[in-house]
């Protein structure tokens, strides 16, 4: 049987799981100080799709741009694992021949081959180090020369402007987070050296930018249990830390993805030792703004969101609500 992390904090924080919960219920995410919100016409809508994934622990998502569906693959306690698609609509659960396995992976489309890529995860003999395909039908475990070492709790993103996927951190069970950078051609592992990194970090927020052909990174976990509000963006050799005026608290587990309609990228959600988050902010390559939607999910961390491109909206599925009946939801909303 899987072993399930029921509250994902770092490592050596656990305990703060009752805190943030605590925390959450009494002052939510207003407690803390924001930027000026910005008015805008764009908003989450809740989803009534007619069939629905259960509701997942620590999945993935990422968008297929072969298939032109979101992919989405996560564990449930009873059910092991699963592969679901979005259509823009409703959710079909694929039965594939072979299936990637693990909780807490990271994926990420790659454009060059076609393949959605899955790296990582755990299960209850710890992190894996394995990379999976998908390519619209099944899953096929690949077998690099190189391959990064095992890990959950990292970040990918698919970089257009190199035509590889990124990889960054995450976490290596007992011996800690890491700093490292890895990039997937569609075949092999290589890990890079930039002159300058992200310190190392678990669960940040990753996506690429393509009004910047940049892969921008925000937050994460440090190893000594607090939280970042940093911004990083790479430009495929090296990383740079941003100095932008307002940003987002500082934060873990945030969902993020790149909205092609608004060339922005988009990031909800997220968690620290205050708890949950429910707000909504937008990059536009040098600036975070905090936007004012109407209507928004509930606060939640660990929640998969992918840009859809035949729909021109973000979608975002469940994620983990302390504050909700059986903690991991299994409702779908969508941005734009």
């Amino acid at each position: 049987m899987i072993s399930m992390r029921w509250v994902s904090y770092p490592r050596g924080l656990r305990w703060l799981a009752v805190v943030a919960a605590v925390l959450a219920a009494c002052c939510g995410a207003g407690a803390f100080p924001s930027a000026v919100l910005a008015s805008s016409s764009l908003d989450w809508t809740k989803q009534a799709p007619a069939t629905r994934p259960p509701a997942l622990v620590q999945a993935a998502m990422a968008y297929d741009g072969a298939t032109g569906t979101a992919v989405l693959f996560g564990c449930h306690i009873l059910r092991g694992v699963g592969t679901w698609t979005w259509d823009g609509s409703t959710w079909t659960k694929q039965t594939p021949a072979t299936s990637a396995h693990g909780c807490g992976a990271s994926m990420a489309y790659d454009a060059a081959t076609g393949t959605v890529v899955l790296f990582g995860g755990f299960t209850r003999k710890g992190p894996l180090g394995n990379t999976w395909t998908w390519d619209g039908s099944t899953w096929t475990e690949q077998a690099p020369a190189t391959s990064p070492p095992a890990r959950d709790e990292t970040a990918m993103a698919y970089d257009a402007a190199t035509s590889t996927i990124v990889m960054f951190g995450g976490g290596a069970g007992i011996n800690g987070s890491l700093d490292d950078t890895w990039t997937w051609n569609g075949s092999n592992w290589t890990k890079q050296a930039p002159a300058t990194h992200p310190p190392a970090l678990t669960r940040p927020s990753m996506a690429y930018d393509a009004a910047t052909g940049t892969v921008v990174l925000f937050g994460g976990a440090y190893s000594n249990g607090t939280y970042s509000n940093n911004t990083w963006t790479w430009d495929g050799s090296t990383w740079t830390k941003q100095a932008p005026a307002t940003h987002p608290p500082a934060r873990y587990a945030a969902s993020m993805a790149y909205d092609a309609a608004t060339s922005t990228v988009v990031l909800f959600g997220g968690v620290n030792s205050h708890g949950l988050f429910g707000d909504t902010w937008t990059w536009d390559g040098s600036a975070w703004t905090k936007q004012a939607p109407a209507t928004h999910p509930p606060a939640r961390q660990l929640a998969p969101m992918a840009y859809d491109a035949a729909t021109g909206t973000a979608v975002l599925f469940g994620g983990y609500n302390s504050a909700s009946t059986g903690r991991w939801t299994n409702d779908t909303w969508t941005w734009g």
